[in-house]
């Protein structure tokens, strides 16, 4: 029968080592908590410290001291940083030229339907900055996903509610302006912690398939645009000349109009006067007007010659007709 082979072992030899069995995990235990009990929080970041799950501080940039063993934990939010979610494409790299990606499940964001039913693509980027880390965290299960689909139903919706053409052109900024005005306040109703720093449309094109046809649409659309332009222009150089002509002939008739009027008062009133006059003292009147009647005639019946039967030729009568016509003669 065999002894017992714990019975062979010297244990006086262990004897050295007991202290150091018991001090070990004694030593282990202190370097746990040691290392547990302090975190360091970058300056770009905010710390939210929860104990057994609940939040029970927040702590700015610095080292910070903590109950160790996991009964406090800290989540760093990255609060000073912006940060920015892309809808349509992926950055690959960032380095001396940047790289893009953009597969099927990229175009399924970014393919959108006008209000006047065109297809486009629609690629736009999200800044937005944490305001609030404790929000951030505890509000919804998934803020940043919650972000994505918020801001991908805003611009879907605003699209929709606006032509194709303005989009593509001069309406971009508007757009963006627009969608984040209205992410803002879906945020601020979900209560995220998010502020939205700015909405940037990065490239709005018609999709691969239908470029050609859409540029053809396009081109129609300018033709049209300087048809439009140009019967604008050749409008805008006619009306106003046959305004002024017609103005120009309504003023030369009032004119001829006002001149009759006035001179025919004028012979009304002369005649008027020389009326009275002839009231007052007839025969002067009528000597008077007998005069300016042969002052009137006499210059315009050229030669007169008187017959003599003692004379062999006519004697001219004053030589009236050498003498120059006065003006009111030749009226």
């Amino acid at each position: 029968m065999q002894g017992n082979p714990l019975d062979n072992i010297d244990w006086e030899s262990f004897q050295p080592y007991k202290k150091l069995i018991f001090i070990l995990p004694i030593l282990i235990i202190v370097a746990v908590g040691a290392i547990t009990s302090y975190y360091i929080v970058q300056p770009e970041e905010e710390a939210v410290v929860k104990r057994f799950g609940r939040v029970v501080a927040q702590k700015q940039p610095g080292l910070h001291f903590k109950l160790p063993f996991g009964i406090d934990t800290a989540q760093m939010v990255p609060t000073a940083r912006v940060l920015k979610e892309e809808f349509g494409f992926r950055t690959e790299s960032i380095g001396g030229r940047t790289q893009y990606r953009k597969d099927r499940m990229h175009r399924d964001e970014s393919l959108m339907l006008t209000g006047d039913l065109k297809v486009i693509d629609v690629e736009w980027v999200v800044q937005y900055r944490v305001s609030d880390a404790d929000k951030f965290l505890h509000r919804v299960r998934q803020p940043v996903q919650t972000l994505r689909d918020v801001s991908e139903s805003v611009m879907r919706r605003i699209v929709g509610n606006s032509l194709g053409s303005d989009v593509l052109t001069e309406k971009r900024a508007q757009v963006a302006n627009t969608s984040k005005v209205e992410l803002q306040k879906i945020m601020d109703t979900f209560d995220l912690g998010i502020q939205i720093s700015t909405i940037e449309l990065q490239d709005v094109t018609p999709p691969e398939p239908v470029k050609p046809a859409f540029n053809e649409v396009n081109q129609a659309e300018q033709e049209r645009e300087r048809f439009i332009n140009e019967a604008e222009k050749r409008r805008n150089q006619v009306i106003p000349r046959a305004e002024g002509q017609a103005l120009q002939v309504v003023a030369e008739a009032e004119g001829y109009a006002a001149k009759r009027v006035n001179a025919a008062r004028g012979e009304a009133e002369r005649f008027t006067a020389i009326y009275e006059a002839y009231r007052d003292a007839p025969d002067v009147t009528r000597q008077r007007m007998y005069l300016e009647m042969i002052d009137g005639v006499l210059p315009n019946a050229g030669k007169i010659f008187i017959m003599d039967e003692n004379q062999s030729a006519p004697l001219p009568l004053l030589n009236l007709g050498d003498t120059p016509l006065p003006n009111s003669a030749k009226r």
